[in-house]
Parts: C-alpha cells; sequence; structure tokens
C-alpha cells in the first residue's frame, strides 16, 4: 500500500538522464521526446490515482469483508450450536418414538398372545363344561349302581355260601390235579419202558427179517439143488413153488416151519407198534417232549396175510 501511494517526482526522469544530456546528438531528440514523455508521465499519474482510489475501496472493502466474515463466522458457530441442539433433540424424539414403537410391539405381542390364551381357556371351558356333563351322567350311573349294589347286598349270605362252594370244588379239582399229576407220571414211565422194549423189538425185527431172508436163500438153494423134488408154497408167499427129491422131507418141513414162525412174528410187531401209538395218543398232556416213534422208525418188514 505504501508502495503504491508514493509518487515519483516529475523530474525523476530528466534527472536519471542528466548525464546523458551533455550529449549534443542528444539535446535534439530529447527536446522531441520530451512532450511526448511528459504525456506519459501524466497518464501514468492519473492512472496511479486511480489505482489508489481503487486500493482504497479495496482496502475498505476487504476491511468489510473481514468483518462480514467474522459475524459468518460467529453466526456459523451459533448456527452449528443450534444444529447440534437440534440434532440433539430430533435423535431424543426419534428415540423416544423408537422406545414408543418397541413398547407397543411388545405390547401387541402380549395382546395377541393373550388372546391366544383366552381362545385357549374359552376351549378349555367348552371342554369343561362336556366333561362336567359326562361326569353328572356317570355320578347317575354310579347312584344307580350303588343302589343296585345296595339291593345285591341282600344276597351277600348266598354269596359268601356259594363262595364257600367254590372253594370246596377248588380243593376237589387240586386234589384231581395232584391225582392227575401222579398218573401223568407214572403214564410217562410206562410209556418210557415201552419205548425202551420197542427199541430192542426193533433189534429182534431187524434180526428177524435178516434169518427170514437167510432161511428163504437157503430154501431157494435147496430147491435149486433139489428140481425133481417139489413142495407146496409157503402160506403167504404165492411165488414160491420148488421141485426137486434131493433133500430129506424132514428138512424142508423144519425151513417152512423155521419161514411161516418168522412170517407170523413179522405180523404181529406192527400191531404191537400201532397199539404203542395210540397209547402215545391218549397219553395225558405236560408230560414232557418224548420223541415219537412210529411205523416211519422201524424197519420195513414183508407184511403175510
Amino acid at each position: 500500500m505504501a508502495g503504491r501511494q508514493h509518487v515519483p517526482p516529475a523530474n525523476a526522469v530528466s534527472l536519471r538522464e542528466a548525464p546523458s544530456m551533455t550529449d549534443p546528438r542528444l539535446i535534439h531528440r530529447h527536446a522531441q521526446s520530451s512532450a511526448g514523455l511528459e504525456d506519459r508521465i501524466a497518464i501514468q499519474h492519473r492512472e496511479i490515482q486511480a489505482l489508489l482510489v481503487d486500493n482504497q475501496r479495496l482496502a475498505a472493502t476487504h476491511v468489510a469483508l473481514k468483518q462480514e466474515l467474522a459475524a459468518t463466522q460467529q453466526e456459523l458457530v451459533a448456527l452449528s450450536a443450534a444444529a447440534k441442539e437440534a440434532k440433539a433433540e430430533r435423535d431424543a424424539q426419534v428415540r423416544e418414538v423408537y422406545e414408543r414403537s418397541l413398547k407397543a410391539d411388545s405390547e401387541a405381542r402380549l395382546i395377541d398372545a393373550m388372546t391366544a390364551e383366552l381362545d385357549q381357556v374359552r376351549e378349555d371351558v367348552k371342554k369343561l363344561a362336556a366333561s362336567r356333563k359326562e361326569l353328572a351322567a356317570e355320578l347317575r350311573e354310579v347312584e344307580e349302581d350303588a343302589a343296585k349294589a345296595r339291593e345285591e347286598a341282600k344276597n351277600v349270605p348266598e354269596i359268601k355260601a356259594e363262595i364257600g362252594n367254590l372253594r370246596s370244588e377248588i380243593q376237589r379239582g387240586r386234589a384231581a390235579i395232584e391225582q392227575e399229576k401222579k398218573t401223568r407220571i407214572h403214564n410217562l414211565e410206562h410209556r418210557e419202558a415201552m419205548e425202551k422194549s420197542m427199541v430192542s423189538m426193533s433189534h429182534q425185527i431187524e434180526k428177524l427179517q435178516a434169518e427170514l431172508t437167510n432161511a428163504e436163500s437157503r430154501a431157494r438153494a435147496a430147491a435149486a439143488a433139489n428140481p425133481n423134488h417139489s413142495y407146496a408154497a409157503i402160506p403167504g408167499n404165492t411165488d414160491m413153488g420148488y421141485g426137486g427129491q434131493s433133500f430129506s422131507d424132514s428138512y424142508n418141513i423144519h425151513c417152512q416151519h423155521e419161514l411161516n414162525v418168522l412170517r407170523i412174528t413179522l405180523n404181529i410187531c406192527p400191531l404191537f407198534f400201532w397199539v404203542h401209538n395210540v397209547a402215545e395218543s391218549i397219553a395225558p398232556f405236560g408230560s414232557g417232549p418224548i420223541p415219537p416213534h412210529g411205523s416211519r422208525d422201524i424197519p420195513q418188514t414183508n407184511m403175510y396175510r
């Protein structure tokens, strides 16, 4: 600002150019340009004055702007504080509204739960009413049964007598059961003895079958050796007819007698097995597991009638 307000003296150029004025060649040129230089200096002086005026105006404007800026900053601080207060108030209001909404939501849920509970209570009341009716009907039935029981209580002596008779019958039944158990044990022992005898008899039958086979083989061999002697077929076997005279009659009679005895024995054994099976079928229950013996467990024999 101080530099702008300084105005150079009017003879500043002439003073700077003083040493050169002594040159004769420049005197004429200086005379021609001095008028134009003075004009330029005057123009610059006017411009400098205008710039000074503008500078002063700008300085005043700058001061005013600084004042306005300070006022604006103060207002901005005040507005910021007011905005903070407004924001705090708004946050408080929003928080309050949010808390109210949460409370209203919880109350609505509570109301829904209470409504559901109320509906359940109503259903329970209906069920209890129906149960009350059923219990009342059952109570009437119980009262009727009690009346019948009181009527039937008059027949207690007769019932006691019947109970005594039942007890005596039970005792007789127990005695009969004990006797039945003893009978079962006896039958079981008898059955085991019969099974043992059947086993031994099975072995004897096998031996008799072997002897019968041997006897028939000897008879066939004798018949083959004596083609001229013939004797009658043994009863029960029509396939046997032999002839021949090489063996004596006593030997033939002995063979025939032996074959007849074996066949009769084999015919009697199936009858014995049938009797044993019948005895097993009528044996009392509960005598324990006993392995069955029947015609399948006995070697097959030739039946001669």
